[in-house]
């Protein structure tokens, strides 16, 4: 455990020490200057930010073949589609999913999308197939979280068979030191989130084209596999 502890240390500590450089690449990954600025699904929850961060990715699906993964993201669920073994070493108990899970797809405002065993944030916003919108924080032991914060998932169909998902996560500070965890964090949240947004493309890509959304309410064994993901 403290080898463990130590490797999530030493990975946090170096990717910390990146924030100093490229710090606004990092928080506008892959979005254009228009996506940056636009108001997106979400915004509301969260006013007056003092940090955002707008990511995004296209990828050649409709937002109807794309929302099934977004649906089924959290810890026992479909995971979040990143590196799986670095969130394991701080006890999240992720497993990312390669199917889409039919007993999975329900998400109603007020249902929890949980991060780990113990800790969830709320369902503040479903529109399937367009936007999931979660809201809340981790908690400092039995203290409440020392920021608000939203993270919403908006899929924009630029065109037929193509869409763009933009990914923002917006932190207001309830704590003069909360910028004190949630900005060295930010930058942990980049490498993390740019893996999620490549597991989630490669995912709805390596799924077979449907003409109509998996929304079914089978049994997790009845599931829609990937045939192969690229990388």
């Amino acid at each position: 455990m403290n080898a463990q502890r130590f490797a999530v240390s030493a990975c946090v500590t170096g990717l910390g020490a990146g924030a100093v450089l490229g710090r606004s690449k990092l928080l506008r990954w892959g979005a254009t200057a228009d996506e940056v600025r636009e108001a997106l699904p979400g915004d509301n929850l969260v006013r007056d930010p003092h940090l955002t961060a707008t990511r995004a990715i296209t990828i050649h699906r409709t937002a109807a073949e794309v929302w099934p993964w977004i649906a089924q993201l959290g810890q026992g669920r479909g995971g979040f589609y990143s590196y799986d073994r670095l969130e394991n070493l701080i006890g999240c108990d992720i497993h990312s999913a390669d199917r889409v899970v039919a007993a999975w797809q329900e998400v109603r405002v007020g249902h929890e999308v949980r991060l780990s065993p113990e800790v969830a944030l709320a369902v503040a916003l479903a529109d399937a197939p367009l936007a999931l919108v979660l809201r809340g924080g981790v908690p400092m032991g039995v203290q409440p979280p020392p920021y608000d914060f939203s993270w919403a998932f908006v899929l924009h169909e630029d065109s037929p068979g193509v869409t763009r998902l933009v990914v923002r996560e917006r932190y207001r500070y309830l704590r003069a030191w909360a910028r004190l965890i949630v900005e060295p964090v930010a930058v942990v949240s980049f490498v993390m989130t740019q893996r999620m947004l490549l597991g989630i493309r490669d995912r709805a890509e390596a799924t077979e084209a449907t003409a109509a959304p998996y929304f079914s309410h089978a049994h997790p064994s009845q599931s829609r596999p990937v045939h192969a993901a690229r990388r």
